[in-house]
């Protein structure tokens, strides 16, 4: 997957509530995560699924990510190490500012 330097990306779904809603649009950047960071994620085990998670901690080669809605996420917790492509440094839509 091919990540530009910054992107624009949807969010969906309730696994990031209440701190990222569906449909609320946040801009996301290439860098290096830190604990605490929204972040966009791929996962091994589930080819071509892009989620937006929350870094927790670095596991081994990878990102141990998860969603804010423990009830309504799946994350690391069930998938396993995370690949991070970009930590989510604004929301654009529908309350802009910084996360």
């Amino acid at each position: 997957m091919g990540w530009m330097p910054v992107r624009r990306v949807r969010v969906r779904g309730p696994s990031m509530s209440p701190a990222l809603r569906d449909g609320d649009t946040v801009v996301a950047v290439k860098g290096v995560p830190r604990t605490g960071d929204v972040v966009v994620v791929t996962w091994e085990r589930r080819p071509g699924q892009v989620s937006v998670k929350r870094v927790v901690r670095r596991d081994g080669a990878g990102w141990h990510v998860e969603g804010d809605n423990p009830f309504a996420s799946t994350d690391s917790r069930t998938l396993g190490p995370a690949d991070v492509h970009a930590v989510v440094r604004f929301r654009l839509w529908p309350n802009p500012g910084r996360l």
